[in-house]
């Protein structure tokens, strides 16, 4: 029997090819959210704030891991990268805010006593 090829795949139109995303690079993000001054090319704000949220472990521990990719050895955010990014810095500084607001844990020693077992006194 001869060997029979396989029927060519119809070719995609324009209603079925993906749409690409706008990426940002580490700058650029920060100027996005509002964290960098556009005007000033020596400022950094926001930027370490970034990469830190990037790299946090993915387990939760030490906060909830910013979405994000390498292209080209490069950090980028794209559009959707950066709404989950501003969603995640408004439910930490609203679940700060409520620490803040309860009373703290009693211990159950007196200040005092504390402070005179420091001293040795």
């Amino acid at each position: 029997m001869a060997a029979r090829k396989a029927p060519l795949a119809p070719a995609p139109t324009s209603a079925e090819l993906p749409v690409l995303e706008r990426f940002y690079n580490v700058r650029a993000a920060a100027i996005r959210l509002g964290l960098t001054d556009p005007d000033n090319p020596e400022d950094t704000t926001g930027q370490r704030w970034l990469r830190n949220g990037f790299n946090r472990p993915l387990d939760g521990s030490k906060g909830r891991h910013f979405p994000g990719r390498y292209m080209a050895r490069e950090l980028v955010f794209s559009e959707s990268d950066l709404i989950v990014i501003d969603e995640i810095a408004r439910e930490e500084t609203e679940a700060r805010l409520r620490a803040k607001e309860q009373m703290p844990v009693s211990t159950g020693r007196s200040r005092r006593r504390k402070a005179l077992a420091l001293t040795g006194s």
